[in-house]
């Protein structure tokens, strides 16, 4: 339990961490910014598939390869579902690129934190699943992917808040949360899977998806909206590759 309580910590305090990075280095490059977020979204992506979807197959037995089909798939719908009828605003990088019902009742600051809170839950779901399987390791690396990801997020979320106005505290203030909605969303996938470990399957396809959804919708497209597409596409292929000998070692 404690180690799933530190991991939490350590995956939303990571978000915090690239906040405190953004406050640092207000100028960072699109092209850096690109690259270091590929690279965490290959690590996300060997995590996702690697962690969650084999795993699920092999737990799931006889009908593994079904439920993890369907899992995959429910999770992402899910996570599409909410993306469409929760007002939010996308707004990484400081451009405007995707609008939802009813934002204008919201300020667009308030939508840009909801945006990164939808996508944060889930995946703070998916590493406290990783635990509830009983593999540490898988778990750590899952955790470890996911942290990786939220450096660079909390990097880029930090300049168009201060550019819209809000104050460099509060700024801070709103990183921290989207932070630790994440721990919230470890602890629950964590208990979970604990109280009924009849569910891990479905769950482990269903975290599985709804990374895989993030990684597709939000997390490629963005490193590839700004010219820096091939070094973008080979820090995917390093990240994944690493996760790779990771597992390949810790197994």
């Amino acid at each position: 339990m404690e180690m799933v309580l530190l991991t939490a910590l350590g995956v939303g305090g990571a978000t915090v961490m690239g906040a405190i990075i953004g406050f640092i280095f207000k100028g960072i490059s699109h092209r850096f910014s690109d690259i270091v977020l590929a690279f965490a979204a290959g690590v996300m992506l060997a995590a996702a598939v690697l962690g969650l979807v084999l795993p699920s197959v092999e737990y799931g037995g006889e009908y593994g390869l079904i439920i993890a089909v369907i899992g995959i798939f429910v999770g992402a719908i899910c996570l599409f579902a909410v993306d469409k009828l929760v007002p939010h605003l996308h707004k990484m990088s400081g451009k405007d690129s995707e609008e939802h019902t009813a934002n204008e009742r919201l300020s667009k600051v308030m939508l840009f934190v909801m945006a990164i809170a939808i996508h944060n839950l889930p995946e703070g779901i998916a590493a406290g699943v990783g635990f509830g399987a009983g593999n540490t390791s898988q778990a750590l690396m899952i955790a470890a992917g996911i942290a990786l990801q939220n450096v660079p997020e909390g990097m880029v979320i930090i300049g168009p808040m201060l550019a819209a106005g809000v104050k460099p505290r509060r700024t801070f203030i709103y990183a921290m949360l989207t932070g630790l909605i994440e721990v919230v969303g470890t602890m629950i996938g964590y208990f979970a899977v604990s109280i009924a470990s009849t569910i891990l399957p479905f769950a482990l396809a269903f975290a599985g998806g709804t990374m895989l959804y993030v990684i597709s919708d939000e997390m490629i497209p963005e490193t590839h909206a700004h010219g820096s597409e091939k070094a973008a596409t080979f820090a995917l292929l390093v990240g994944f590759c690493l996760m790779l000998v990771f597992d390949h070692l810790l197994g």
